[in-house]
């Protein structure tokens, strides 16, 4: 007999209550607690009784025999790039992205030039509307299905009718199952079809792809265990004033994390962008003060961004410090390391850092372009164009090293840079590179070389 209990779960972070309450406990939230009704009889999944697997047993570590995971080469590079080469068969990848940013135009874009059979099944558009998207995309192969439901029990035995080799579910917070009997993108329903959708996937070693919307924070909807349950987590970036677009590994089970892949959007879908420092880096003929190349790394990747700066004197009293694709906090930090290892006063100037082309880069071995840039304005004297930085400062004012030193003077060389400013501390040869390399330990050495009259 089928047994059902009232609880109330909080759509933040899916604490559970007796009772309904204004705040969550847990998270401190207002207004997320609701209603669910939750079945307390066991859950049927998409299997039958007869495909239930034996009782495992546990064996040895060294009997265990290791094999390569195969995958789906798609005809996208840049997605290659981020799966770490490819998608692995078995496997759940999770894309989320702000509305409108193109996550359906990639995957389905990906789907149509695939040669094995996908199901694309989409809870969000008609098959209209994807039939409108898929003509302007082009490029079309006759293995793409399209199934427009949301009933996750439907979509099984649409599965099991078909037999595809990839499905991609957009989204999953639009899915709802008849095992749950709660409203669809609640907490429960998330979490109940995403746990049958990653059993179906190991089970018949049928990898799939899950569009998942994201909170106004940034971060992806739905409980935290979402992420801990997929294999792969991927980020689709992008400023609405810029054309490009970039997707980035958050996590990876089968390839490295922090990987990332350009697109540029165009009104016929994504073109992959093969050179991204050529779109990274603005183009002027003229040398301005507040301007400094950084050479930062991103999975194993290099690139070579712009950074720009703007200091000036506060007309309304309270400084201001504004940071676009850039750490405020950090800023914060370099300006104080600058007042005291060096005595420079920022206390009535306004400083305002930008990473230009829209990136948001984190990795500490931009600071030292970024002291350069601010510096730059500051003095209102300009840096050569064909100088790029690449070092971490320390709070005492130490130059630090940074990993893939190697990797990141070889980048700056291919693109045709003169000079390359690092750590004293790196090891980097000086042999086989016709880049001149200048080596600092502390902040203050490095300013009357570039700065001097």
């Amino acid at each position: 007999m089928k047994k059902s209990k009232t609880i109330y779960v909080c759509q933040a972070c899916g604490a559970r209550y007796l009772q309904w309450q204004g705040q969550c406990s847990s998270c401190h939230q207002w207004q997320t607690i609701v209603k669910q009704v939750v079945d307390d009889s066991p859950i049927k999944t998409w299997a039958d009784a007869d495909v239930i697997s034996k009782t495992s047993k546990p064996i040895k570590i060294q009997q265990i025999a290791i094999q390569r995971n195969p995958r789906l080469t798609t005809v996208d590079q840049e997605f290659n790039r981020v799966l770490g080469g490819g998608i692995v068969l078995g496997s759940m990848i999770l894309i989320g992205g702000e509305p409108g940013i193109g996550k359906s135009t990639l995957l389905l874009q990906v789907s149509l030039e695939l040669e094995q059979k996908v199901l694309y099944v989409s809870g969000e558009e008609s098959a209209q509307q994807i039939k409108l998207r898929a003509d302007r995309i082009g490029k079309h192969e006759n293995n793409c299905y399209v199934l427009t439901e949301t009933k996750l029990e439907q979509i099984f035995h649409q599965i099991k009718e078909l037999s595809p080799e990839l499905v991609v579910i957009d989204s999953i917070q639009t899915l709802t199952t008849q095992a749950v009997d709660s409203a669809a993108s609640t907490i429960t329903q998330v979490r109940t079809c995403t746990a049958q959708l990653l059993e179906f996937a190991k089970r018949k070693h049928i990898p799939v792809i899950l569009i998942g919307h994201i909170t106004k924070e940034g971060h992806l909807a739905g409980p935290k265990v979402l992420e801990h349950m997929v294999d792969t987590v991927l980020l689709f970036e992008g400023d609405r004033n810029y054309s490009h677009r970039i997707l980035r590994t958050q996590k990876n089970r089968f390839g490295p994390a922090f990987e990332l892949g350009i697109y540029q959007m165009n009104h016929d879908g994504l073109a992959i962008v093969d050179n991204p420092s050529d779109i990274l880096i603005s183009q002027k003929d003229d040398q301005s003060s507040g301007y400094a190349i950084a050479v930062t790394v991103e999975g194993i990747r290099p690139l070579l961004i712009e950074v720009q700066a703007l200091v000036s004197k506060a007309i309304y009293g309270t400084p201001q410090r504004s940071c676009t694709g850039f750490n405020g906090k950090r800023l914060n930090m370099l300006l104080a390391i600058l007042e005291k290892r060096v005595g420079f006063s920022f206390g009535d100037k306004d400083v305002f850092v930008n990473i230009t082309g829209g990136i948001k880069v984190e990795e500490p071995a931009i600071d030292l372009a970024v002291v350069m840039a601010v510096l730059s304005s500051y003095f209102d004297l300009s840096i050569s164009q064909w100088v790029c930085f690449a070092a971490e400062i320390g709070l005492s004012g130490e130059i630090r090293a940074v990993p893939k030193i190697e990797t990141r003077i070889k980048e700056a060389q291919k693109r045709g840079y003169k000079e390359f400013a690092l750590s004293e501390y790196n090891q980097a040869s000086n042999h086989g590179h016709n880049i001149r390399l200048r080596s600092f330990d502390k902040i203050e050495k490095i300013i009357k070389p570039f700065f001097s009259p």
